[in-house]
């Protein structure tokens, strides 16, 4: 059975160049360190290490496997910092996933009546909602919160379980300097020609509305750039650089944009705390209740 010592010396050589001074870091002596290695390479039965007058480097399938023996070494510290801080401080921790719009108005304050309530240490991960689904599946997060459309439910499936928690219309997002920035409604129509920012993934659902609208007058978004970086997106609508499409809740008004209504109906983004069906942390429960008791619905 693969050591996490193998693997640390391992690191330890690629990062050193040698022998001796994989031992100086890691605080063994030289023999301990070739134990190591040779127990590692008669394990898969490989050479991982050349050594000659010069020091010692990884030989190519060294060099491959010492990547995934880095991620598996990150892994395991971050495990033993929970576990370490849940025996030291009496901790229940939990990581929770969410989209940078959303988050930052729902989340710091639910987050304080939390550990109010109970010992617990909570996690933000940044990510999209189709990151956070998937990290959800692969049990790196506890619980999330994710958008999608109303009329196109994109993560409905019985493994989660969703809390819809806010409600909103889709709109147009253009510089405030824009001539429809005065309109009351904008027609998608006068947009044929426009330039649109995207998200990463042409998959998230902002996009899939965009598209569907679009589609049903007739032309295809010109998609000029993609990114999920909020401040980028406000920046890029600010200098008339493009549109794109969001709700109010999003909107920075740090930026010079407006969020404005459509002729055609875009549909509405419901914003949902997500988590796994299965048995979760009790404070995942309380977190839950927390968001739904501070959170009323939005009728826009």
């Amino acid at each position: 059975m693969v050591q996490p010592q193998q693997l640390r010396v391992l690191v330890a050589i690629r990062d050193h160049g040698s022998m001796t001074r994989a031992a100086q870091t890691l605080g063994y002596g030289v023999p301990t360190i070739a134990h190591h290695l040779a127990s590692l390479e008669r394990h898969f039965r490989v050479q991982m290490v050349e050594r000659d007058r010069r020091g010692a480097r990884l030989t190519p399938l060294g060099a491959v496997f010492v990547v995934e023996a880095e991620e598996i070494l990150a892994r395991l510290d971050h495990v033993e910092r929970l576990v370490t801080t849940q025996r030291d401080l009496g901790l229940t921790t939990i990581r929770v996933g969410t989209f940078a719009s959303i988050g930052s108005q729902m989340l710091p304050r639910a987050i304080r009546h939390l550990r109010s309530r109970m010992r617990v240490q909570v996690e933000v991960v940044e990510a999209e909602p189709t990151d956070v689904v998937e990290r959800l599946q692969a049990g790196d997060l506890h619980a999330g919160l994710i958008y999608d459309s109303a009329e196109d439910p994109a993560f409905a499936t019985p493994d989660f379980e969703l809390t819809v928690l806010l409600e909103e219309h889709y709109r147009v997002l253009v510089a405030s300097g824009s001539r429809y920035a005065a309109d009351s409604q904008v027609d998608l129509a006068a947009l044929a020609d426009a330039d649109w920012i995207g998200s990463r993934d042409e998959n998230e659902t902002s996009d899939r509305v965009l598209r569907r609208a679009c589609h049903s007058l007739g032309f295809e978004p010109n998609i000029v750039m993609r990114t999920d970086d909020l401040n980028m997106i406000h920046g890029l609508v600010a200098e008339g650089l493009g549109c794109t499409i969001g709700t109010y809740a999003a909107v920075d008004t740090r930026f010079a944009v407006q969020a404005r209504p459509t002729v055609q109906e875009l549909g509405i983004r419901r914003t949902s705390f997500v988590r796994r069906s299965s048995a979760v942390p009790r404070a995942v429960e309380e977190l839950h209740h927390i968001l739904v008791e501070l959170l009323p619905r939005d009728p826009t």
